[in-house]
């Protein structure tokens, strides 16, 4: 793990977790979140992986190993895919970005190295190049409105959230200085669970599968031709549903301790004591709506019932329908 230039800007406080090798925050949590909300500031998410693949076949191959239908991904179209398991389990999930030469994708921080070995023992007979690129580019994002200029020559992801830019990793400290005020992750991670967005590793478990996060049609295409997985998502789609759904928690309470990952969720009805019926997966402080979460809960769960995660009253909206 290679620690941001970045940490060495006034008030900056390391992340942990995950998330360790840039920073938590600046000194200014909420004002950081209001920031971004605006469209103004940038995020350092320079410890994420930064993972291409070159070759006249790379949109083809791709196709055929991931959820997501790229055959004819427009040059500067973002979108985003994963990889699952044969069981139809989430193994790897892939922010992409095609510049007409090179698909571009940012991965969670670590996972590069099995992603690659992965594509690289399916490779075959196409014409293909695999490369880690993490020590030579690093990911920042910049928030929706942002009208803050971006090299011509720097593939970019535009989303409904904000651009993600792959910024050679040298100039990274000038593009603060241009682009600044710096938002930590934290307030990067408080908007996106105010989006109901999931992340692989903290929504995500050995056993998690895209139907329970709402990642079809978002992530997986359901009129696309076979990959590794496919059965299952087939199957759920058509002829079932998802062992457990997402869901968005308002924690009561402006000064409650924020719970865990893993924390469980039961019914409030049936106290502290109740059986577990879930765990929460993310949980962030917001600068509008206070302590917010989300959770995997049971597919049964009442969509109406009032929950509890460990001593605290949460009340659910709805991210996936059961």
């Amino acid at each position: 793990m290679t620690s941001s230039p970045l940490l060495h800007l006034p008030g900056a406080v390391q992340a942990e977790g995950p998330d360790e090798g840039v920073a938590a925050h600046y000194g200014e949590l909420y004002g950081e979140q209001r920031a971004l909300a605006d469209g103004r500031g940038f995020v350092d998410l320079s410890h994420r992986g930064v993972v291409t693949v070159t070759g006249s076949d790379r949109l083809s191959w791709l196709h055929l190993l991931i959820t997501q239908h790229v055959t004819a991904l427009p040059a500067g179209e973002a979108t985003e895919a994963l990889i699952l398991s044969a069981n139809g389990h989430i193994e790897h999930a892939l922010y992409l970005v095609d510049d007409g030469e090179t698909t571009w994708m940012h991965v969670e921080p670590g996972t590069q190295e099995a992603l690659i070995a992965y594509l690289e023992s399916m490779i075959f007979f196409y014409r293909v190049e695999v490369a880690d690129r993490t020590a030579e580019f690093a990911l920042v994002h910049l928030p929706a409105g942002s009208i803050a200029e971006v090299p011509k020559e720097l593939a970019v992801r535009e989303t409904p959230y904000g651009r993600d830019v792959f910024l050679p990793r040298d100039g990274l400290e000038a593009f603060a200085v241009s682009h600044g005020p710096a938002a930590g992750i934290l307030a990067y991670e408080a908007l996106r669970v105010e989006a109901h967005r999931p992340r692989l590793g903290l929504e995500t478990d050995h056993r998690t599968i895209p139907h329970e996060l709402g990642w079809i049609g978002t992530a997986v295409h359901l009129q696309k031709g076979c990959y590794r997985g496919q059965e299952t998502v087939a199957r759920v789609h058509n002829l079932g549903k998802p062992p457990r759904r997402l869901v968005f928690l308002h924690l009561d309470g402006s000064d409650v301790l924020l719970p865990a990952h893993g924390a469980p969720v039961r019914l409030a009805a049936d106290g502290e004591e109740g059986r577990q019926l879930g765990f929460v997966t993310t949980s962030v402080r917001h600068h509008e709506l206070g302590p917010i979460a989300l959770a995997l809960v049971k597919r049964n769960v009442p969509v109406d019932a009032p929950l509890l995660v460990g001593k605290t009253a949460a009340a659910q909206e709805v991210v996936v329908a059961p």
